[in-house]
């Protein structure tokens, strides 16, 4: 019997492992998955991490992450790529000039700095290099510290976030999405600028949870699976944010700090939650 050919968005995730399974590639596989996509990894570092905080990284050699990367490009197939914590200022160069050669296909860049313990997952030569592939990504998904770290702006304000973006994305020429979650407020608003569209923004009420971990990387992931199927940049964010959402709804209520999400949704299909 011959099995009928499938085709799937294939979603290539460059990012660190989180031993806890809440964030980095734990939470992108569980993401694409849910989503309806086929997801493959290229692993950057190993972390020991659990609701915590961060006890341990190591990082994988640059070497060792391209050839993850071309082990999966020259076989598979990739429809597009989701960046996340990278381990070493080493392997966003090596990245840089392997992705270069990759410019057709959608890439979201989540430039990971600090976790949501605390952690610092990025120094300071690794964050100057991020400039390197902001300017190949599609978008990039900033939190508030990282926007201002970034820009050397004060972000304390939306209207303040809005600038910034607009800054970040005019220096590099990518979409930026400012992640609103760190202001005070009822309200999360996120702001997408640098689009080829007139500045967007998505208003929804807190969810109020310390369950949290790996919002920022479901986010990400959730964008890169809607741009793999085809999706224009907004509408991919807006089913991206409602997967999030459902997913801190539905957080099993793991460990005594800041707790992973429910990606599986308690075995309820998204299309029902979102």
């Amino acid at each position: 019997m011959t099995i009928p050919r499938v085709t799937i968005p294939r979603i290539l995730v460059i990012a660190g492992s989180d031993s806890g399974g809440g964030a980095g590639i734990q939470a992108d596989i569980k993401t694409i998955t849910m989503l309806g996509g086929h997801a493959m990894t290229a692993i950057t570092a190993i972390t020991a991490q659990n609701t915590m905080g961060v006890t341990g990284v190591l990082a994988v050699p640059a070497a060792m992450v391209i050839a993850q990367i071309d082990a999966v490009a020259t076989d598979i197939g990739i429809d597009a790529i989701k960046i996340g914590m990278i381990g070493s200022a080493e392997t966003a160069h090596a990245l840089a000039d392997r992705l270069d050669g990759l410019r057709s296909i959608p890439i979201v860049l989540d430039p990971v700095m600090v976790a949501t313990s605390g952690a610092a997952l990025a120094d300071a030569a690794t964050i100057d290099a991020f400039a390197r592939l902001m300017g190949l990504a599609t978008i990039v998904t900033p939190n508030l510290p990282e926007l201002a770290a970034l820009t050397g702006r004060d972000v304390t304000t939306v209207a303040a976030a809005g600038d910034a973006a607009a800054l970040l994305a005019g220096r590099h020429g990518c979409a930026v999405l400012a992640k609103g979650g760190h202001l005070e407020g009822d309200a999360v608003v996120d702001i997408l600028v640098g689009s080829g569209a007139p500045a967007r923004r998505w208003s929804d009420s807190r969810i109020v949870t310390r369950h949290s971990h790996g919002t920022g990387c479901t986010l990400a992931s959730g964008i890169a699976a809607g741009l793999a199927a085809g999706m224009a940049i907004e509408p991919a964010i807006g089913r991206a944010r409602d997967y999030v959402r459902a997913a801190l709804r539905a957080a099993p209520g793991l460990g005594a700090g800041h707790g992973p999400m429910g990606h599986a949704l308690g075995q309820v299909p998204f299309a029902r939650l979102a």
